[in-house]
């Protein structure tokens, strides 16, 4: 099997970042590796449209410990890698093989009322009051979409001015057409970007799915960036492997909760 995943990441790499294929091999779960206890670590050079909850929402109720031991439903992996929350209340979900921590992904959960740039947009397509989306309905569902790829695109054209700078002529910005996923029983967006070295190679690679319901916006991350500390993998390769099994493990999660 070493040699099947490493065929993968050869292609996926001769090809490009952009391409991933949607077949996912499931595998049984296993805990006989115990994950490692990580603290969420923020790239410094890693800017969003998202705002980070600064402000006491009243209402919202913080969650306590590690939230994938909430939400994770039934895993996919590859043969052979075994999937599970992390140890400690830091909410990252730890991806490992013959007992080695391949890599992490990390769950953010933001009330929605801290996000007045996305209930703009949301009150643009007529959800005026978050608290009576109607999420079976497909044409509110559809509303809610339409927000979810505006409020993307102007991230993509934060991220790219901020990487623009920083990559000066050495690096492109390359970001990923948006596409739409489930996560749970929502729908959401998966998108992301990454840094391609002119002379060949990738210097960075940032995946992200992201859903919304009545109370909250959820964010799941994911890179291959070296600078980073956690949710990260720390070889390209292992990403891509990985990437997805991913949104089949995004797919089951449950939510809302």
């Amino acid at each position: 099997m070493r040699v099947y995943h490493l065929l993968i990441a050869i292609i996926l790499l001769a090809l490009s970042p952009l391409i991933f294929k949607s077949v996912f091999k499931k595998a049984p779960s296993s805990n006989e590796t115990k994950p490692p206890v990580l603290s969420p670590t923020v790239s410094p050079n890693s800017k969003s449209e998202i705002t980070p909850q600064v402000q006491t929402v009243v209402g919202f109720k913080p969650i306590e410990g590690n939230v994938w031991k909430r939400i994770l439903g039934k895993t996919s992996a590859p043969t052979g890698w075994n999937v599970a929350p992390c140890e400690g209340d830091a909410p990252f979900l730890c991806v490992s093989a013959e007992g080695k921590n391949l890599g992490s992904v990390e769950m953010l959960i933001y009330p929605l009322q801290t996000q007045p740039k996305l209930q703009k947009l949301l009150a643009s397509h007529s959800i005026r009051n978050h608290n009576n989306i109607d999420f079976p309905n497909p044409l509110s569902q559809e509303k809610v979409l339409l927000a979810l790829n505006t409020w993307i695109a102007d991230d993509y054209i934060a991220l790219s001015k901020d990487r623009q700078k920083e990559y000066t002529d050495k690096i492109n910005f390359s970001g990923y057409p948006p596409q739409t996923v489930t996560v749970g029983k929502l729908q959401g967006v998966r998108y992301g970007f990454a840094g391609l070295k002119r002379q060949g190679g990738i210097q960075e690679q940032y995946l992200k799915y992201v859903a919304v319901d009545e109370n909250s916006v959820y964010v799941i991350n994911t890179a291959f960036d070296p600078r980073a500390a956690t949710g990260k993998f720390d070889k390209y390769e292992n990403l891509a492997v990985f990437e997805p099994f991913l949104s089949a493990i995004a797919a089951n999660l449950k939510l809302p909760s």
